[in-house]
């Protein structure tokens, strides 16, 4: 893993999840909870590969470039 992406863009986001994993890490060692341990691991590794659920920019709407310089003609069918 390289170095940069451990120590650099320490944001909110990554310090919220990186603070919830030691927690839920914690509580299922003292609770001896197996699935609190897969989901504070789950957290801690977000934190420290700075990934969300969705990836890297997975939840980001992708922009659509439209022609908006051609105008379409309408044809109306009138029903009688």
């Amino acid at each position: 893993m390289d170095k940069e992406i451990l120590f650099q863009n320490w944001n909110f986001m990554r310090l919220l999840r990186l603070g919830l994993g030691i927690y839920i890490a914690v509580q299922a060692v003292e609770t001896l909870s197996l699935f609190s341990g897969v989901v504070a691991a789950f957290f801690i590794f977000q934190a420290v590969t700075n990934t969300g659920c969705c990836g890297s920019n997975g939840c980001v709407v992708p922009t659509i470039k439209g022609n908006s310089d051609k105008t379409e003609e309408i044809k109306f069918e009138e029903i009688k």
